[in-house]
Formats: structure tokens, C-alpha cells, sequence
């Protein structure tokens, strides 16, 4: 694909979020990366090469995460993201259909950006991926493990979401080489490249910290299902692995209920990080997912969505 520079925009706020756009300017449609909690977007880095070269594709940083500023304070939140995601789209692809793809807490963001934002959802998304997320019940996370150990997983995630929110240093002072075996057994599932839990880990030691904390918070109040009635007749495709130990496949299936005309796609042995373990399976995927919103029948289907109910 053909690399554009890295540009910043900056939000309503005053944020500058670090954007990267690949492929050409003129193209039918845009596929808009959206990337997980204390990640950024290079960790799409593994899928950007197997995506087709007319498709423009968009990726961005949360604000607090990877080049992006910090979040301001009282705005480390989901609905402060969705609102970002809007604007963004506003700005870079102020015209023609476009897909988003969103992993984990990019997932959440998009779900958000359907309740905030309805009206550009019906009429500019063209479809819509959910990989390894989640729309409720994030509140009490047991990192798949059992009884007292669930309990204990869940006390810690809470206790270390209100540290990170208080610490008001740039960076977490933890060694890569301490925290990349926490990196491998929370977020990876079987057969692991090393060179992935290095990149994944890299990108959580460059989040910032009190940001990381009030996200924390927010995904654990987020219930977002109902929202998702703004998506249907949406094309989508909804991914998990079945060894994901953050939002499991009883997540994925919650979601799918929501969304009964979404393809659901079960990963063997993969963990939460989908875009680097099955990474040509994500990206054939979104081949698939780009192919359908381009067709004749989808714009019909965002035609009718963006109609108001009352004509």
C-alpha cells in the first residue's frame, strides 16, 4: 500500500491524536483501524500488509495511548473516544462509506460512537468488525480464572485501575523484560512469537498511566447493547479466540445475540490478541467485510438505515 505520512489531529478539546493513513486518497472506501486498551495502532502493523491496496485505510491513537497526548482530565472515558472517532471521521473521510474495525476497547468505542453518534453510523458505516470484545459485563474480570483465584483477579484489576488513574508520571517505571511474561499469559493464547509479546508489551509501557487508570473505569461501567440496534442490517463480522482470557467467548457470544446477522468466527487456541496470532485470518476477514460494503445491495442498506423513521 501506498504510506501517507503520520499527521496529528486534533479534537474539539484540544487533543492531538496521532492519525496514519495508507492507500490512495481517491478510493471507494475507507477502512478505519481502531485499536485496543494500553495498545496503539501499530498494532496493526501485522494486518496492513495482507489488506487490499485500492482500500484507503485509517489508524489512529487513542488519546493517552502510543504518540497521541494524554487524556485531560475527566476525559479518559469511552464516550470521550467515540467522540474523537466522529470527529476524526468528520475531518479525514468527510464523504463515502466506511468499514471500522475495532479491537477490544476500539470495539467498545465504535459501539459508543452508534449511541452518541447514530445518525453518521446509519449513514456512512458500511460494516462493522468486533474483535475480541466486548459490549457489557467488564466489571469483574477473572482472567478466566476459578473461584478464589477469579476473586483475587478481580480485587487486583480494580486495585491496580485506581493506582494507575492516581499516578502522575509520563511513563510506568516497569522493566520490558518484568512485564512482557504478565503480557504473554494475560493477553496471548497458544504458540506465541516472541517478537509479538515484545511489540504488544512495548505499546503498554508507552500508554500513560493515569489515562490507562480512567479508561479501566469506564470499560468496566460499559453496557453498550443496546445500542447496537443502530447497527443492524450492518455487515459485520464478529472475532474471538477461545483461549481469550479478557473478554471471552461468552462475551462474543453476548454480542452476537445482539448482532444475530453478523458472522461470528471462533479462533482455536488464540488468545485476546487476534491481530497478531491469527493475523491472516483478521485480515481475510476484513477482505471479506470490505467486498460486501462495497456491494450494490449495502448501499441500498445505508440508504434505508439514515432514512428518519417518521418519512
Amino acid at each position: 500500500m501506498t504510506a501517507v505520512p503520520g499527521h496529528r489531529f486534533v479534537t474539539s478539546d484540544g487533543t492531538a491524536l496521532y492519525v496514519d493513513a495508507a492507500g490512495p486518497r481517491n478510493a471507494r472506501m475507507t477502512l478505519v483501524l481502531v485499536h485496543a486498551w494500553t495498545q496503539d495502532q501499530t498494532e496493526w502493523d501485522p494486518i496492513l500488509p495482507l489488506l487490499p491496496p485500492d482500500v484507503r485505510v485509517i489508524r489512529y491513537d487513542h488519546r493517552g495511548h502510543g504518540a497521541s497526548a494524554p487524556a485531560k482530565p475527566g476525559t479518559a472515558t469511552i464516550a470521550r473516544l467515540a467522540d474523537d472517532l466522529a470527529e476524526l471521521l468528520r475531518a479525514w473521510v468527510p464523504d463515502g462509506p466506511v468499514v471500522l474495525a475495532g479491537h477490544s476497547l476500539g470495539g467498545m468505542t465504535i459501539m459508543e460512537l452508534a449511541e452518541r453518534h447514530p445518525e453518521l453510523v446509519r449513514a456512512r458505516v458500511a460494516g462493522v468488525a468486533f474483535i475480541a470484545t466486548s459490549c457489557s459485563n467488564m466489571d469483574r474480570l477473572t482472567l478466566g480464572l476459578p473461584g478464589a483465584a477469579g476473586r483475587a483477579a478481580i480485587r487486583v484489576d480494580k486495585a491496580l485501575g485506581r493506582r494507575l488513574s492516581r499516578y502522575r508520571k509520563e511513563f510506568v517505571p516497569i522493566p520490558a523484560v518484568l512485564a512482557r511474561p504478565a503480557t504473554r499469559w494475560i493477553a496471548f493464547g497458544k504458540k506465541v512469537d516472541r517478537v509479538d509479546v515484545r511489540a504488544m508489551t512495548a505499546q503498554f509501557l508507552r500508554a500513560h498511566p493515569s489515562s490507562l487508570g480512567g479508561f479501566r473505569d469506564s470499560i468496566s461501567r460499559h453496557d453498550r447493547r443496546a445500542a447496537l440496534a443502530t447497527l443492524a442490517g450492518t455487515p459485520g463480522v464478529i472475532l474471538v479466540g477461545d483461549r481469550d482470557r479478557i473478554t471471552s467467548v461468552n462475551h462474543a457470544k453476548v454480542l452476537a445475540e445482539e448482532l444475530p446477522g453478523a458472522e461470528f468466527v471462533l479462533f482455536p487456541g488464540a488468545g485476546h490478541e487476534l491481530t497478531y496470532e491469527r493475523r491472516h485470518g483478521v485480515a481475510a476477514r476484513l477482505r471479506s467485510l470490505l467486498e460486501a460494503a462495497t456491494s450494490p445491495a449495502a448501499g441500498s442498506r445505508r440508504r434505508s438505515r439514515a432514512t428518519p423513521a417518521s418519512r
